[in-house]
């Protein structure tokens, strides 16, 4: 399952949404990247999600691939605003 979603935070993919996601992504069973500027990490991993460096307002595909996806996709989409 793969969504684009964009950053609405102001600051971007900063370090304490990045941590929220990771805590998140790591609830559920399933596998979950992000995908910008064709670069693709971890949902699970703070050191691939912050190499990112998403300003605010960018768009990311986010990829779920699990029995949760459909939820994992859910609530990151929620996390995103």
């Amino acid at each position: 399952m793969r969504k684009e979603m964009t950053i609405k935070d102001t600051a971007g993919l900063h370090a304490s949404l990045a941590a929220k996601l990771v805590q998140l992504a790591s609830t559920y069973d399933v596998e979950v990247r992000l995908e910008y500027a064709d670069k693709m990490v971890d949902a699970k991993s703070i050191l691939g999600l912050m190499s990112l460096a998403v300003p605010s307002g960018q768009n990311v595909a986010v990829i779920a691939e699990g029995s949760d996806a459909q939820k994992a996709i859910d609530e990151i989409e929620k996390l995103f605003g």
